[in-house]
């Protein structure tokens, strides 16, 4: 009996937290009515992945529930949505810490290359993160090349960032932090239809991460003209839901000026964290100044001024990298009298010479 107990007050426990945090999102005070829950599956969406049941004949959306911080922060994504387990129990997840001195140099890995066409969309506040998604029907924009073997098609863009200059970017450099990161995501457009079936399956995803730094008066950066474009639409999302049109954005415009990176295989860094994305990190940043991330600072989780919650903040902790091997092209100089790793040059396995024997 003891067990049978143990199991209900689990079930209990675990319906408690569902409906705590059901009531957290829809922003329910003393004086509002209950919120309204969906008593039976959505016709339009099957359950599963994306939908729960809270009990009672009640169903929710998962996509409504996780956050990056308390109950429905990045510790809980997979111990309570089984389809998300990979965030809890997977070996290959992401963001990482990159640490210099271990990287593996590959004289093989090409430039990276992304399409320079200009794509329109949408930058949306999902109350959780912010994402720039491609209009279905803009142009193409094709990510390929570098550790790449196959075509990936860019279909969203997440910006990373913290409420200081100290923590924001989700990948660390030795331990360090950015202020800010970008991340475009683009799925296999010859195995695949869509990002939402590439990102579960093998050679999926592609990601480029590029660190974003924050330009003083002695550096004499000028801010990004791409990170402009979005940062102009700020004022049109800074509540849960809300987003703005992008009329013209280039991806290729976004990036910094270098063919030098670093990858490995990893996750998404969003729930369901699953383990098909190629990673890609330039080693350049780009720039923009103290106004513009000041107002990427002040979008907030609520969905209107009565009711903001907190600022917006969407940094997903540094995960094990678990054996896994950080590549790179950049060929660092011999520092201290040691090579640093390398994958040319020494020859480990030789076949030898043979020939059948002559009667």
């Amino acid at each position: 009996m003891a067990s049978c107990h143990c199991i209900y007050l689990g079930s209990l426990i675990v319906l408690l937290l569902l409906v705590t945090v059901n009531l957290q999102l829809n922003e329910v005070s003393p004086t509002e009515a209950a919120p309204t829950l969906i008593t039976s599956p959505p016709p339009q969406v099957q359950t599963g992945e994306r939908n729960l049941s809270c009990g009672m004949g009640v169903w929710c959306s998962w996509d409504d529930w996780w956050t990056y911080d308390g109950i429905s922060g990045p510790a809980f994504w997979g111990l309570i949505n089984p389809q998300w387990n990979l965030c809890s129990k997977g070996r290959r997840q992401s963001p990482i810490n990159i640490e210099p001195s271990r990287l593996l140099y590959d004289s093989q890995l090409r430039p990276i290359h992304i399409d320079k066409t200009p794509i329109t969309g949408v930058l949306r506040n999902t109350g959780q993160t912010v994402v720039f998604t491609a209009d279905k029907g803009s142009a193409r924009v094709n990510i390929s090349g570098g550790p790449l073997m196959y075509r990936y098609q860019f279909e969203e863009l997440y910006i990373h960032y913290g409420p200081e200059d100290v923590v924001g970017s989700e990948h660390l450099i030795q331990g360090i932090s950015f202020p800010a990161e970008l991340q475009l995501y683009g799925f296999n457009v010859e195995l695949y239809a869509n990002l939402s079936d590439a990102q579960q399956k093998p050679n999926g995803v592609a990601a480029i991460s590029i660190m974003i730094r924050v330009s003083d008066e002695d550096m004499m950066k000028p801010p990004n003209s791409e990170l402009r474009i979005l940062t102009s639409v700020l004022n049109q999302i800074k509540f849960r839901n809300q987003s703005a049109p992008v009329k013209t954005l280039s991806l290729h415009g976004l990036l910094p000026e270098t063919d030098y990176y670093m990858t490995y295989e990893g996750s998404t860094t969003h729930p369901g964290c699953w383990e098909t994305v190629t990673w890609v990190l330039l080693n350049k940043p780009v720039y923009l100044n103290k106004q513009m991330i000041h107002a990427w600072r002040q979008l907030k989780q609520g969905i209107n001024s009565e009711q903001p919650k907190t600022n917006l903040m969407n940094v997903r902790p540094s995960q094990a990298l678990h054996h896994r091997t950080v590549r790179t092209n950049i060929n660092f100089p011999q520092a201290q009298g040691k090579r640093c790793p390398s994958m040319h040059k020494e020859t480990y396995y030789k076949a030898n010479l043979w020939r059948p024997r002559i009667p």
